[in-house]
């Protein structure tokens, strides 16, 4: 079941000095998008915003209310503040229920790799991966047992593809996502190596006096 938000729709949409308003006051400008309508500019509570987003995740369903009527959307992309972190502009995508859309899921490693308890040091270059399904099968996180992981060893989204029954990933079968590196080795500092025998500085004087004697 989606979680519904309430959105109110504005008609002042390209003035910055309403734009700035509405931040003032707590919500957070925002346009309903899809294939088959046309763009209308609303804004939502910033508060309730995060509570929704929290309660269905990033790519979840949300009934968005607006004045009413209410439209099954997913939030397709927001803008930040860089440096207070606020939400400055939500982007909602009118979703087909039944029609398949792509979407970035988070990849999340599940276990302790046998690897690392060797000494091994893990690496995950990728965090998100690329899918396709209808909006209710998208999943909020795509696990990875990595536990039997060894040094040497990895992990390739080819080792995802029978686990995951409702969607199809969309990333190249060769793409790794885990590996388990060797241990470090660090250069040993020897500080009582035996060093080569030098020739003292004056020995060729003492030689020359032992042999004019």
């Amino acid at each position: 079941m989606s979680a519904v938000l309430k959105a109110s729709e504005r008609s002042d949409s390209s003035q910055k000095s309403s734009l700035n308003r509405l931040r003032a006051e707590g919500n957070i400008p925002a346009v309903i998008y899809g294939s088959k309508r046309e763009s209308k500019s609303v804004y939502v509570d910033s508060i309730e915003f995060i509570k929704t987003i929290r309660e269905v995740g990033r790519n979840g369903i949300i009934s968005l209310d607006v004045d009413g009527n209410k439209t099954d959307v997913m939030l397709s992309d927001y803008q930040q503040d860089s440096i207070k972190g606020d939400i400055l502009h939500a982007d909602f995508f009118a979703v087909d229920m039944k029609a398949e859309r792509e979407a970035t899921v988070r990849l999340a490693l599940v276990g302790e790799a046998a690897g690392v308890k060797d000494g091994g040091v893990l690496q995950q270059p990728v965090h998100e991966l690329s899918v396709t399904a209808t909006p209710t099968n998208i999943p909020q996180v795509i696990e990875l047992d990595v536990s039997n992981l060894q040094v040497n060893e990895n992990l390739t989204v080819a080792d995802l593809k029978n686990t995951s029954g409702s969607y199809s990933i969309n990333d190249e079968d060769s793409l790794v996502l885990v590996s388990i590196l060797p241990p470090k080795q660090e250069e040993e500092i020897n500080s009582g190596e035996e060093q080569e025998q030098g020739t003292p500085e004056n020995e060729e004087g003492r030689e020359t006096e032992s042999s004019e004697s």
